[in-house]
């Protein structure tokens, strides 16, 4: 393991990767209660069939996993997947590599 933190550049990166997991967890979560309390009056769903409801709620989980599953680390490029929940862990289990800037 040759560093041990992440350069600034990378942090920027799994900063980024992490603001837009939030931002999209928000709208989902948002999206998906209104759909949910709503559905049946907007005509989305009846009591036997789920119809356009069923594919409104995958097109809105679709996006998480993709999410999920496109992180890595960035100074070794394996994928850490869902160890990450809403923000990345602290530490790469593969190479060591703090997911953290360093304090100056």
């Amino acid at each position: 393991m040759s560093q041990t933190y992440l350069t600034p550049e990378q942090d920027r990166t799994l900063r980024r990767w992490e603001r837009w997991n939030r931002n999209y967890f928000i709208f989902a979560f948002i999206a998906l209660t209104l759909v949910l309390v709503f559905g049946s009056q907007l005509g989305l769903s009846s009591g036997d069939s789920w119809g356009p409801l069923g594919v409104l709620l995958v097109l809105l989980i679709i996006p998480i996993i993709v999410l999920q599953l496109r992180l890595a680390c960035p100074a070794c490029g394996h994928r850490i997947g869902w160890q990450a929940k809403l923000m990345a862990p602290d530490q790469c289990h593969h190479c060591g590599v703090f997911l953290r800037a360093r304090e100056r």
